[in-house]
């Protein structure tokens, strides 16, 4: 009987492998940190995901539709558990294509410490967000409020002559988040104070 060399077992390559599984991770993250960009990208280009400009609209008297009606709901929240009332002063309001017009919404700070805010919009359906033109908005500044105060937000908006004919209600819900403690909300309570 022939003896058998005596022959190792495979032994797996962990170098090799931990070097592919951080490679890997690498990648993942990477690819997670692109994500933003590219999402905004992709809602620029196809007006998905309701954002509007954050640039103020030129209102050169366009023609007015007067033949229909678009309704315009106003919703208003505060992002988690931010201690501000925010509300619009109309919820709906019935307007012709064209038109200007003005809404209202209200804030009130609800502590006894300065906060500041920022309103960031969104329009539902998200593809009629390019239709929504404002003229004016609140959205477009930083709001600082003392401690208690309670203040009227202004937004002057039309609707666009070219608002598809088959739809007749677009919601614009505005989003308002606490900045106080960030770079931007530190600048704007600065501004505040000193007037």
């Amino acid at each position: 009987m022939s003896e058998r060399p005596h022959s190792q077992p495979n032994k797996p390559d962990h170098r090799r492998l931990l070097i592919k599984l951080g490679f890997a991770v690498l990648g993942m993250f990477g690819f997670a940190f692109a994500l933003v960009p590219l999402y905004d990208v992709f809602c620029d280009i196809t007006g998905l995901n309701g954002r509007t400009s954050d640039v103020a609209a030129v209102y050169d008297g366009p023609t007015i539709d007067t033949s229909r009606k678009v309704t315009i709901e106003f919703i208003a929240r505060t992002q988690g558990e931010m201690p501000w009332g925010f509300k619009p002063t109309v919820k709906r309001m019935s307007v012709h294509p064209g038109e200007m017009h003005m809404a209202e919404f209200e804030v009130h700070n609800l502590t006894g410490r300065p906060m500041v805010g920022q309103a960031v919009p969104s329009v539902s359906p998200g593809t009629l967000a390019t239709y929504l033109h404002k003229t004016e908005c609140f959205c477009f500044n930083q709001q600082p409020l003392a401690p208690g105060e309670t203040k009227a937000l202004p937004l002057r908006f039309f609707i666009d002559t070219d608002f598809p004919e088959g739809m007749t209600t677009i919601t614009l819900s505005y989003t308002l988040f606490d900045i106080t403690d960030t770079e931007a909300g530190i600048a704007a309570s600065q501004a505040a104070a000193s007037r």
